[in-house]
């Protein structure tokens, strides 16, 4: 309402003269009034000048009123459509019969100025805008048709709301016009669709993501700018920015918008304003070179060629445009071929409409064209002109949409007065009991049989208005195509608001013709899509819909575009290489049947052979000087073990099972502890040998075979007990391991400290004979088997440590595959470093087999 205030005391400066006078008297602002008289009147205003002079107040004298400027054929049209019904209907017999229809016209010049004090004008009847006069002498004026744009219909709305007086847009699809409180008595022929919210579903439709807003810089392109935006990102899209304009802007206005635009990388923009304001903008697009944008436009912006110039079609070339759905109108395309400006004078507008039409200038009498020192004509008009074939490009024939709606809005007002005016007596409910007349007809009672009123229109759609004073009515979807300097606007979709969800867009896709920066549908998006194995990462400060596309992590997919989070694959699936599905994950166990533990179990049994020839070796010389000179009991005990120690290798091998995971660890550890500990038997009675040489010695008496029973079965009970304590509070059981990219069927070890317990009794074991044997390696003689055992240690410690990295860093079957190399590695060392030169010198050099040798009496190298 402060809108309204503004310009209501505007219109009080011009219509007060400045002196005081002890009466009232009314200054007048003459309105150009163009009526056709008749019975009864419909006031109508209408835009026809696209702009207004206005002249500023110098408070030295009167303000002078506004002048208009900038004829449009376009918007002439719509009242054309207005006076076409009015002959339709008094050439009609059945509708109002002897009644006379007439009708009184003002331009608003895309003025609220101007639409206000017509308003008031044509409600007065004097040609004067006084508000609550009503002073119609012969006629009765019962409604007001207009006006285009909801920015001059609000204004216009407020007033006629407070006399009751009804009003019908023909263009006005501004959704708060439906409020009955604000609005109480105002009506519209176009659909309620809020254009800020269907421009954003278009753009949805069309998968469009990154987009640019354009409005009005008014009171309603501020608000349906931040309705716009919100339905963008409710959609899933995102702002890249949000521009105003207007046709007051400046050059310097006009350019920083230019280079908003021309800096973004958005190919589509969302317009929702007057074509009048924007005209400036697109010239300078087209300046810049900035011509590949695609617009998507509201039905605020008229798709007329002929309000922009033909530069400015390369820019809007493509755009996808709403209208409101048009039904036919028989008979208007001869109505428009036969206007004249001698024949028709008493129409209005139709001078300044052939001088526009045919780029001519009257002499006699005012000219538009000659008041307008902008435009330059020195062509005549002499009234010989003819409309014929240039009808269709003149008026724009290819879109009737508004011109339609004010045809039905005449027709939504007779339909109403036959009602009122043709019913039976008494049965209206009036104050008197009696119906309307001609006499007595007044706008509140045509106001209230208009809410009801419903009548079919020629082109066979049912017209009723609703509750908020809305016709259900669609939109239709045009394309504007510029094909080789011909402008075709074609239909490509509709909205129908009272569809289904889901269905109240449909757009032929195929028949959308692009500019030439684009051979198809437009992609306008801030981040390319992700595709399947990959999910969207936001950046920082940027909108939602920027972001870089990350892999999805191993056991992690993702099927479809544009992922916000990778899904994680079931316990038994995992994902492919492509992390685009799940697939089945393979069981895995370190079989017999594969190549490695075919391997391994050659190597198993070839060493346990060697190891157990070796061992028949020893028995076979028991009696000869190195076998007895090594310990026989320790040998053969050493022996045998190394031979358990190669054959437990074979239980790790093959499916794990209850029995399996009990014996693996434990037989494998007390086995292990029996061998090292013979070694260290061996070694601590290396050392007793020599230093119990004098017969005197009290060591003599510990080189007996107490000492290396004692050590070994020492040894092997504690590490027996280690793992009976293990296998009664947490023995190891088979299970199913799915956290890798396969299942592994393994043995879960229980709480893996006492594992760790029996690998750590082993290695002090190891130690303990590498430290003891290093001790003893320089001892004399010819014969110390001290040196052998430290290079066996060294290698069975070098393994073992080794071992443990190794071991924690594979996973499923090699993890197996490691633990079986170190007990052959480790036991071959052992083998090999302890026995096989002793072999050698039995089997190669019998010479070296002898007491003399051995006791160091005969002057030779250690044998060993």
């Amino acid at each position: 309402m402060s809108r309204l205030l503004q310009v209501l005391l505007l219109l009080l400066s011009w219509l007060g003269d400045g002196q005081s006078s002890p009466g009232c008297s009314l200054q007048g602002w003459p309105m150009d009034t163009f009526s056709k008289p008749g019975d009864i009147l419909l006031g109508g205003v209408f835009v026809v000048h696209s702009g207004i002079v206005f002249q500023q107040p110098t408070f030295q004298e009167r303000p002078k009123p506004v002048s208009c400027t900038g004829f449009h054929i376009r918007y002439y049209r719509d009242v054309l459509g207005l006076m076409f019904a009015v002959d339709e209907i008094n050439n009609s017999q059945d509708l109002l019969p002897n009644i006379t229809l007439g009708f009184s016209v003002l331009d608003s010049c895309m003025s609220e100025l101007r639409a206000v004090g017509g308003v008031l004008s044509l409600m007065s009847g004097l040609g004067n805008p006084f508000p609550g006069y009503g002073c119609h002498t012969h006629s009765v004026m019962v409604g007001i048709i207009g006006d285009n744009y909801a920015f001059l219909s609000i204004p216009i709305a407020q007033i006629t709301g407070v006399f009751q007086f009804p009003q019908i847009s023909y263009g006005s699809t501004f959704a708060t016009l439906s409020n009955k409180i604000l609005f109480p008595s105002f009506f519209r022929t176009v659909p309620n669709l809020l254009q800020p919210m269907a421009l954003a579903d278009l753009a949805g439709k069309f998968s469009w993501t990154w987009v640019g807003i354009l409005v009005a810089d008014d009171d309603i392109g501020h608000q349906d700018g931040q309705i716009m935006e919100t339905r963008v990102k409710s959609n899933g899209g995102c702002i890249a920015f949000l521009e105003k304009i207007h046709l007051s802007y400046s050059d310097k206005q006009i350019r920083r918008v230019v280079n908003v635009i021309k800096k973004s990388s958005v190919n589509v923009i969302l317009m929702h304003c007057p074509d009048i304001h924007i005209k400036a903008l697109l010239e300078s697009l087209f300046d810049e070179g900035a011509t590949g944008k695609i617009f998507l436009a509201s039905d605020y912006f008229g798709l007329s060629p002929g309000d922009f110039s033909k530069k400015t079609w390369k820019v809007l070339n493509g755009t996808i445009g709403l209208i409101p759905r048009t039904g036919t109108m028989q008979g208007f395309e001869e109505f428009l071929l036969n206007l004249h400006p001698t024949v028709n004078s008493s129409y209005p507008f139709i001078r300044p409409f052939w001088e526009k039409a045919f780029s001519c200038q009257w002499t006699n009498g005012n000219s538009e064209m000659s008041n307008n020192p902008d435009i330059k004509v020195d062509v005549t008009c002499t009234g010989e002109e003819e409309v014929g074939s240039k009808v269709a490009q003149l008026f724009e024939m290819n879109d009737l949409s508004y011109t339609y709606h004010a045809y039905l809005a005449v027709y939504a007002y007779v339909h109403a007065l036959h009602s009122l005016l043709g019913c039976p007596t008494g049965s209206n409910g009036f104050f008197n009991g009696t119906c309307g007349n001609i006499n007595d007809a007044q706008q509140w009672k045509v106001f209230r049989y208009l809410k009801k009123t419903s009548f079919h229109a020629k082109s066979g759609e049912m017209m009723k208005f609703n509750a908020k004073g809305d016709l259900p009515a669609s939109s239709d979807i045009l394309n504007m195509q510029i094909l080789n300097d011909s402008f075709n606007l074609v239909k490509v979709g509709m909205i129908d608001p009272e569809a289904k969800l889901g269905e109240k867009i449909s757009v032929n896709f195929s028949a959308i013709l692009w500019n030439d920066d684009f051979l198809q549908l437009p992609i306008s998006v801030c981040s390319n899509s992700c595709q399947p194995g990959y999910r969207k990462a936001s950046l920082q400060g940027r909108p939602i819909c920027c972001y870089d596309c990350i892999p999805c992590s191993e056991g992690e997919m993702t099927n479809h575009t544009d992922a916000d989070e990778c899904t994680i694959c079931p316990s038994d699936q995992w994902s492919n290489e492509e992390r685009d599905r799940c697939v089945q994950k393979v069981l895995e166990f370190l079989s017999y049947d594969e190549p490695l533990g075919i391997m391994l179990m050659t190597t198993v049994v070839m060493l346990s052979t060697l190891t157990l020839c070796i061992l028949i070796i020893f028995i076979q010389y028991q009696e000869t000087p190195i076998i007895k000179a090594t310990n026989r009991e320790l040998s053969y005990i050493l022996l045998v073990s190394l031979i358990l120690c190669f054959l437990c290798s074979l239980v790790f091998i093959g499916q794990p099972s209850t029995f399996s995971c009990l014996l693996r660890q434990t037989f494998f550890s007390v086995v292990f502890s029996i061998c090292i500990s013979s070694v260290l038997a061996k070694t601590i009675m290396v050392i007793l040998a020599f230093k119990a040489t004098r017969l005197n010695s009290p060591l003599r008496k510990w080189l007996g075979p107490t000492i290396p029973r004692s050590v070994v079965g020492i040894c092997s009970v504690l590490q027996i007990s280690i793992c009976s304590f293990w296998l009664s509070n947490s023995p190891p059981f088979p299970m199913l391991n799915t956290k890798s990219h396969k299942i592994t069927f393994e043995c879960n070890e229980g709480q893996r400290v006492f594992f760790y317990m029996t690998l750590g009794f082993m290695g002090f074991l190891a130690m303990a004979s590498f430290l003891v044997a290093f001790l003893a390696r320089n001892l004399p003689g010819s014969f110390n088997e001290a040196k052998l055992i430290t290079f066996s240690m060294l290698v069975f410690c070098s393994v073992w440590i080794s071992f443990i990295p190794a071991y924690l860093s594979t996973s499923g079957k090699y993890t197996v595959a490691v633990q079986i190399f170190a007990i052959l590695a480790s036991s071959a060392g052992l083998l090999s470093c302890i026995f096989l030169p002793k072999c050698y010198n039995i089997l190669v050099r019998p010479d070296r087999n002898n007491r003399d040798l051995l006791s160091g009496s005969k002057k030779r190298r250690n044998v060993f």
